[in-house]
């Protein structure tokens, strides 16, 4: 069961603040596995210790998923989890220790690498329920926070909404975002970003140190232009950047 599917699970049964969602304190786990395996048609997507970490990317951005289970096939025990972050950290040590590319010094933006056109945000006042559909309709994990000028301030992510289950408040998704952010645990760094004219390198360093899986793409102005993820970044390294530059 994955923040995905529990926020599915709060989309299907949220009607409005006045509506308590019992369902959620009565169901078995799966219940709501079954829920969301009859809405979106999915089976689990795991992969074989013996493929190559090529298939396993291909796997992982053709799925947009974020963690991929590694099963032995013989006696069905998961050996561990695959995730864009490790996958990432292993590519970037590599290409530390031999040879750099000379597609590491060129801008990411430049390089086509994120999402650039029509990039989700949402303001402060936002209801909860709006982010957690957009989430859910444009299959994506994150969505910058911006002020009236269009400034970024903060950044919600699926993550934060586990926040609603460790505190029981997922009762009124017709919160701000704002206010929802206000439940977040402490440590948070702020929102990490970068410009579009930084190098890859500059860029995936960042995304490494920091161990974050995003970075929102802005202006000298701080304004929101993009966002790379990091499997923006797998899906260019492994699967597009050896055919543009293999010559």
């Amino acid at each position: 069961l994955t923040i995905t599917d529990f926020i599915n699970i709060l989309r299907h049964y949220y009607k409005s603040p006045l509506v308590k969602m019992d369902e959620l304190e009565e169901h078995k786990i799966q219940t709501w596995r079954d829920l969301a395996i009859r809405q979106q048609h999915k089976m689990l997507v795991s992969i074989d210790p013996n493929q190559s970490i090529y298939q396993a990317v291909v796997m992982l951005v053709e799925s947009k998923i974020h963690r991929l289970p590694v099963i032995d096939s013989i006696i069905g025990n998961v050996l561990f989890i695959l995730t864009p972050k490790k996958l990432l950290q292993f590519l970037f040590a590599q290409f530390e220790e031999g040879p750099q590319p000379r597609f590491m010094s060129e801008p990411v933006r430049q390089l086509g690498v994120g999402t650039y056109d029509n990039t989700a945000m949402v303001s402060q006042e936002t209801p909860l329920i709006v982010v957690l559909n957009i989430f859910a309709e444009r299959r994506i994990s994150a969505v910058p926070v911006v002020s009236e000028q269009g400034v970024v301030v903060d950044i919600y992510a699926k993550f934060d909404v586990i926040n609603l289950a460790s505190e029981r408040t997922y009762d009124n998704l017709d919160i701000s975002v704002q206010e929802a952010l206000s439940h977040r645990a402490e440590g948070f760094e702020g929102v990490h970003t970068c410009l579009g004219s930084e190098s890859l390198r500059t860029v995936i360093r960042r995304l490494v140190e920091k161990q974050v899986h995003r970075l929102v793409v802005v202006d000298t102005r701080s304004h929101v232009v993009g966002i790379v993820s990091l499997s923006d970044i797998l899906s260019f390294l492994v699967l597009k950047a050896p055919k543009i530059f293999s010559s």
